[in-house]
């Protein structure tokens, strides 16, 4: 860490901590630039999408959702017998979904899952479940949530709201690329049309579209690096804490 960061760093911990939230297009790379937020500042860092992901996953196995349609009264069903909660990687310093139980960090990030995760996120008993469970880990601040409605409908009052894009030929790089990475199977024209499918599918559901909240500030990170984007991060942050 260079001085200039670990200055800031030890700064900012002293003062009083807030609700950021971090919402934005698939594949913007919101989680590790909410991930860095909350690693800077000792923050309580919450993955909101994974929490949709997990349900996603039960009901892959239920068989209750395939090819990107799901059957709602089924899905609604299941909902008494999910349980999310979080365990903390001591070696990344950060938390893993865990799903009745099981840690399905690894699992939620498959690709069936990320086919089928609009569908599921889309029944709005599934919204209402999660938002509740959401707004009771982020109660008391001092935590950065990302994901789709988090600036707009979970934490309306945050005091800090960052909307990030980038343009879908970059996100759909990204996110093959990450897939490789993990070692993961991954073909880039199903990686495309995915992003775009969840765009369009995202953007349009009736209940808790995604749409930048009136008073969170843009990122476009197309052409950031995620060092540049932290500079960026922390003028706004000192800027916020500041008032102005």
């Amino acid at each position: 860490m260079n001085l200039f960061r670990y200055n800031f760093a030890a700064r900012m911990k002293k003062k009083k901590k807030i609700t950021i939230t971090v919402d934005g297009y698939s594949s913007c790379g919101k989680s590790t630039f909410a991930k860095a937020i909350a690693s800077e500042l000792d923050y309580l860092y919450i993955d909101s999408g994974a929490m949709y992901r997990a349900v996603t996953l039960y009901c892959l196995r239920r068989g209750y959702v395939s090819r990107g349609v799901a059957d709602a009264g089924s899905v609604v069903s299941l909902l008494p017998e999910i349980s999310i909660t979080f365990l903390l990687n001591r070696e990344t310093g950060f938390n893993e979904t865990v799903l009745n139980g099981e840690n399905v960090e690894r699992e939620i990030r498959d690709r069936a899952v990320s086919d089928n995760v609009s569908a599921v996120s889309t029944i709005p008993e599934v919204r209402r479940k999660l938002v509740e469970l959401q707004r009771e880990i982020g109660a008391g601040g001092g935590i950065v949530m990302d994901g789709r409605d988090i600036g707009t409908v979970v934490f309306p009052e945050a005091e800090l709201k960052i909307f990030m894009t980038a343009t879908p030929e970059v996100r759909a790089r990204r996110r093959y690329l990450e897939l490789l990475g993990k070692g993961l199977p991954a073909d880039y024209a199903a990686v495309e049309k995915n992003i775009n499918d969840r765009d369009r599918i995202d953007s349009s559901r009736e209940v808790s579209p995604l749409r930048r909240a009136d008073d969170a500030v843009v990122l476009d990170n197309s052409n950031m690096t995620p060092a540049e984007q932290m500079v960026w991060f922390r003028k706004l942050y000192t800027q916020t804490l500041n008032g102005s």
